[in-house]
């Protein structure tokens, strides 16, 4: 397999520009790095080692004119010089991705992106067509890879060609000023970023070597459907409805009861079925494929039934079937609670997860009216107005003036100033407008009162700790604690640790208040922060920076998470009531 400008060509020149920095050497690639934006940081290899050599490989260099950000592979197979496919492993802390449509065995379609958070885009096309690349990714202690993989030419295709292009994909910037603004590079660069495949799993997931969680396929859905055309034939909406039918086909991921035989989820999380039918809304309503709905509607309406199931009281909300009671958590976790933030005890009244139900049933009035059953529009209009009717008065504090996390089953509110629930409530539109602004004076003054003030690091789920009693796992490297009060594992983890995580909801928050100043203020050093790639990676102690206390200190796990890049959703044209 050569590396050319086109067949045939040779240059000495540097194979580095702004735009990538690709050295060949011995028949391999040693070094691959690449700029979206054409601004020279192209000194990271993404590689962990040489791509597998192949027998008939030469070296060649670049073409000029578009050869600053572009390349491409070619292979010729003759019976003297059989070549072998032209195999990238990428290091894991590169979070690596490979974004396309996968086929019967597993392959990706051309055409395809791979993806670098915080680097860039290479679009991968061919003039032939049916090519389709081989992938996989894996992380465990004993190993850790990501490979991409070129089929090489072969005797019935004796010719073989693959272009590879970088690019830069996220929402077009009307505003030309704010499209040439250095503070929105991380927008550009890094919106893609939220969409990592699992190639084993075959779905969108946490990371590309990480769990699928149905729960957070709503936030794929809202950046999904912003995105525009990812390649000639290849829309991020595509990838959204991949994910989705294997859902529908029955694939169970995190938070659903039998994934990975787990024995500490033995109900299916609250936010599960609301999050997969708001993930379909988005769908349908950017493809307008009607079709789908009527041919999986059974499916949809048994998520949604699933969801009306929970409500065990009548009165509209869903409850998760434990307590949720202060105490009610044992030494040695035995159950999950109810929602995403699974170290902390949501259960019973669930204020995020019931958020998110009220939306899934607004989502099924549309959804219901394309599946040609108009006679249900009315009944999922009733469930969303139950919940709308009784969420304020169910979780509003009068003690703090902010929304509880939750109300366990003994009638007591559990409220730790969380970020997430408030500012979901304020999007959601399950609050009005004045209610809106004198819980956000209230949480702004707390965050003030706590000193949150480096943005850059993100938010912290809740701004004073989550009592021991209220805690669900008891490790300290979770943010469990041995002091009643929880300050001894207060700001690490879901206990109070700086995510971007969820930040979106407080940023839009504040733009449906009008208060786009404050919403500035947290959302311009975020961006930064994806540019930086600071949220990715390990430090000193081992630990990853997609948690981190308040002075920066890592501790997470993941590498990299791909909920935090919902923050950039906040940057969009649609969404900014710009300043």
């Amino acid at each position: 397999m050569a590396f050319a400008g086109s067949p045939g060509t040779s240059f000495a020149q540097p194979s580095k520009s702004a735009y990538m920095n690709v050295v060949l050497q011995d028949g391999s690639i040693s070094f691959l790095a690449v700029d979206s934006l054409g601004k020279n940081k192209v000194d990271t290899n993404m590689l962990a080692a040489p791509s597998t050599r192949n027998c008939n490989a030469t070296i060649s260099g670049w073409g000029s004119g578009k050869q600053e950000h572009s390349f491409s592979l070619y292979s010729s197979f003759t019976k003297e010089s059989v070549p072998r496919p032209l195999t990238l492993e990428f290091t894991i802390d590169s979070h690596a991705t490979l974004l396309g449509l996968f086929n019967e065995t597993g392959q990706i379609k051309l055409p395809a992106l791979l993806h670098f958070p915080a680097h860039g885009t290479l679009r991968i096309t061919s003039p032939q067509h049916g090519l389709a690349l081989d992938y996989d990714a894996k992380h465990t202690p004993e190993e850790s890879f990501i490979r991409v993989t070129f089929p090489a030419a072969t005797a019935e295709h004796k010719s073989v060609e693959y272009n590879l292009e970088v690019t830069a994909i996220y929402p077009a910037m009307e505003n030309k000023s704010i499209a040439n603004d250095p503070r929105f590079d991380g927008y550009r660069r890094d919106f893609l970023s939220m969409l990592q495949l699992n190639p084993r799993r075959r779905a969108l997931a946490n990371n590309v070597a990480s769990d699928t969680c149905a729960f957070t396929v709503f936030e794929y859905s809202a950046m999904a459907v912003e995105l525009p055309l990812l390649a000639p034939g290849l829309s991020a909406v595509d990838i959204l409805r991949q994910t989705l039918d294997r859902y529908i086909g029955g694939m169970k991921a995190y938070g659903m009861v039998g994934y990975n035989d787990s024995p500490v989820i033995k109900w299916d999380f609250l936010d599960t079925y609301p999050s997969l039918l708001m993930a379909c809304a988005d769908y349908v309503r950017a493809s307008n494929d009607t079709a789908w709905v009527k041919r999986n509607w059974s499916v949809l309406k048994t998520w949604a039934d699933k969801m009306i199931s929970y409500d065990t009281d009548g009165d509209g909300l869903l409850e998760y079937p434990l307590s949720g009671n202060s105490g009610s958590w044992p030494e040695k976790m035995t159950a999950r609670p109810a929602n995403w933030w699974d170290t902390i005890g949501f259960a019973h009244k669930d204020a995020y997860s019931n958020a998110l139900a009220y939306k899934a049933f607004e989502a099924m009035q549309m959804l219901a009216e394309k599946a040609g059953t108009p006679h249900q529009v009315e009944d999922y209009r009733k469930r969303a107005q139950q919940i709308k009717a009784i969420y304020y008065k169910t979780f509003y504090n009068p003690a703090t003036g902010v929304l509880a996390g939750w109300k366990s089953a003994d009638g007591k509110l559990h409220d730790y100033y969380f970020l997430f629930v408030n500012g979901m409530a304020v999007t959601y539109g399950l609050v009005t407008q004045q209610q809106g602004n004198a819980i956000w004076d209230k949480l702004m003054a707390k965050m003030k009162e706590v000193g949150y003030t480096n943005f850059a690091f993100g938010l912290p789920g809740n701004l004073i700790p989550v009592r021991k009693e209220d805690y669900v796992d008891s490790r300290n490297r979770f943010g469990g604690s041995k002091n009643a009060d929880g300050s001894d594992g207060f700001q690490i983890y879901e206990n109070g640790g700086a995510t971007a995580c969820y930040a979106y909801y407080t940023i839009q928050a504040m733009r449906t208040l009008g208060r786009n100043k404050e919403a500035d203020a947290i959302l311009y050093p975020l961006i930064q922060s994806f540019e930086d790639g600071r949220f990715q990676g390990r430090g000193p102690n081992g630990m990853t920076y997609d948690w981190m206390t308040w002075d920066g200190k890592p501790h997470g796990y993941e590498g990299l998470l791909v909920d935090g890049y919902l923050t950039l959703l906040a940057a969009v044209p649609s969404q900014r009531k710009t300043t």
